[in-house]
């Protein structure tokens, strides 16, 4: 079994705003043991920081390039972060 812990950080881009993307993507989180935070920036895109179990961090990022319906995602950006602290769990922030 992998133990291996990840942590990143990815920006979604496309139609991710007044979609319900964060609610999605905080329940699809935690559905996968990840901690971390969602957020919605100025520009139009959705920013996730994501924690946790190799394959469950991989897993997520899969599922935030698909989002939840009437999302139109065009691409997804994301940076490994070498070394994090997590909250305890996934919420959205402001």
């Amino acid at each position: 079994m992998n133990d291996r812990k990840r942590a990143v950080r990815a920006c979604v881009h496309g139609r991710v705003q007044g979609v319900g993307y964060r609610m999605w993507a905080r329940g699809e989180a935690a559905g996968l043991g990840l901690v971390g935070w969602v957020r919605n920036e100025r520009d139009g895109s959705v920013t996730a920081w994501l924690a946790g179990a190799d394959a469950a961090v991989s897993s997520m990022i899969e599922r935030l390039r698909q989002g939840p319906a009437g999302a139109s995602v065009t691409r997804v950006d994301v940076e490994e972060i070498e070394t994090w602290t997590a909250p305890g769990d996934f919420r959205i922030v402001a």
